[in-house]
């Protein structure tokens, strides 16, 4: 018999929040079919039923551990409802989702936006969905009946709509931003980049989306350049924010040789979100700067790009004549670049980390790309590839990476080193829960330590507060 206070407990491994047949609250081990009662004894075989929440294989995510806490809550509020298929934004918020499942929370995602068809299915995973209205009251009575005990905001946007509601109902949840990236230091490189000019980081988003850091708890980064960026430049302290790049599994054997060979693979690729703006214009420098060069080179191979939300502009650069072919949107991105001998990625501008790299990592394809690319990736200037800004120097070790098994297979090999010793999912969220349970012991001296971000969060300072009250009063 498992006794009430052992249901309101977490045992070992991926614990499950559930309601029992007679209406309490228990915990389990969630698998594809059930999800049984924990015992409480913490028995050594209850890992057994791990899932990667992405790739959906049967995985031990996490060492088992004991635990005696009573399972917290986490509301996601997500600008979309994630797209893994077409963007990195969309892997990064569920591979948040799978952090805090291992660490035995209650998930709740929500959101405003509607869903697509290539909206991630929930349905085999304990996460609640639930539609919200923007700028509606409604949102209110909805986290004080849930109730979490955090709240994780999808980038600045959405803790401007939302910070202040979940402040005044909830004044004591542990609010996190998830930045994706700074939009300001990419607004910036991209005007810079356009005007040829230098770039000027103190703009009217550096405002909002400091303001937004400063308001919460706890800001995650993915990128150590722009933690560096923000205590610097800006003096911000380094205690509201959290280094929690890609949650990637490890590149083991058993997916090393499960790699295809420098013969099995032709030709060149890029991928990326044609709504994020550096991906049009990459796809525009391949276009015009890189592949007529290239292809002069190697005129036995092609170009070919992928990406989702591609519009008539990215299909009017489809050309088969130059071996420039536009491919639309991928179902798999590492399955896709699998196929493919290099990745070319001469990305002009932007910001945080690239998902696309990651991808490359993983599927063991060697790749080009700009400083920008591989800024917070590489490890002492070690890359998977080559990194180069300048154009001619580009497609000429692109020719060399293309021709050169010996060195193909030299770096697909560095992609081993560079991923396991920075994206392990075991080391850092682990790390990182234990950074936001240090936060819950002690909020009220955390938040002291912040104080600016408390005085934003006062009444002079919201204008998001009492814009969205007028836009809610308007809308009756």
């Amino acid at each position: 018999m498992v006794s009430d206070l052992e249901r309101d407990f977490f045992c070992v491994g991926w614990g499950v929040r559930q309601t029992t047949s007679d209406g309490t609250k228990g915990f389990g081990h969630f698998c594809p079919s059930k999800v049984t009662p924990c015992p409480g004894e913490g028995r050594k075989d209850s890992r057994e039923g791990g899932i990667d929440i992405l790739s959906k294989e049967k995985l031990p995510l996490f060492p088992p551990i004991l635990y005696f806490r009573v399972m917290q809550k986490v509301l996601f509020i997500g600008l979309v409802w994630p797209e893994p298929t077409s963007s990195a934004a969309g892997t990064r918020i569920i591979q948040l989702v799978e952090c805090f499942l291992s660490g035995g929370y209650e998930v709740t995602f929500a959101s405003a936006a509607a869903k697509s068809p290539h909206s991630y299915d929930w349905e085999p995973w304990p996460v609640a969905e639930q539609s919200i209205i923007l700028n509606d009251s409604s949102f209110d009575s909805f986290i004080k009946d849930l109730q979490p005990d955090m709240v994780v905001f999808d980038r600045f946007i959405i803790e401007e709509q939302y910070g202040w509601r979940v402040r005044e109902t909830l004044p004591q949840a542990i609010t996190i931003l998830d930045t994706e990236d700074l939009h300001f230091l990419r607004k910036a490189r991209q005007l810079a980049s356009s005007k040829n000019e230098s770039i000027v980081y103190h703009n009217d988003i550096a405002k909002r989306e400091i303001a937004s850091i400063l308001r919460c708890d706890l800001s995650l980064m993915i990128s150590k350049t722009e933690i560096q960026l923000l205590t610097e430049q800006f003096q911000l302290s380094s205690k509201i924010l959290f280094y929690l790049p890609f949650l990637e599994d490890e590149i083991d054997e058993k997916r090393i040789s499960n790699w295809k060979g420098y013969d099995d693979r032709e030709d060149f690729m890029f991928i990326g979100n044609f709504l994020h703006e550096p991906n049009w214009h990459t796809t525009l420098i391949l276009k015009k700067e890189i592949w007529p060069r290239l292809r002069e080179l190697l005129p036995e191979a092609s170009l070919h790009i992928y990406g989702a939300y591609a519009t008539e502009k990215v299909y009017q650069l489809h050309n088969p004549k130059e071996r420039f072919f536009i491919k639309d949107r991928a179902d798999d991105a590492r399955e896709a670049m699998e196929n493919y001998r290099v990745l070319l990625a001469p990305i002009p501008f932007g910001a945080g980390a690239k998902g696309k790299l990651i991808d490359a990592m993983q599927s063991g394809t060697p790749n080009i790309t700009t400083s920008v690319g591989a800024e917070s990736m590489s490890i002492d200037g070690r890359w998977n590839g080559f990194i180069e800004d300048e154009w001619n120097t580009f497609v000429q070790k692109a020719q060399q990476l293309y021709r050169s098994s010996s060195l193909w297979k030299a770096m697909q090999q560095q992609s081993i080193n560079l991923l396991n010793k920075q994206y392990s999912k075991q080391m850092f969220c682990d790390i990182f829960l234990k950074r936001i349970e240090e936060i819950q012991k002690q909020v009220h001296q955390h938040r002291e330590g912040n104080f600016i971000g408390e005085i934003l969060k006062s009444q002079q300072f919201n204008s998001t507060k009492y814009m969205s009250l007028w836009i809610e009063e308007k809308n009756k």
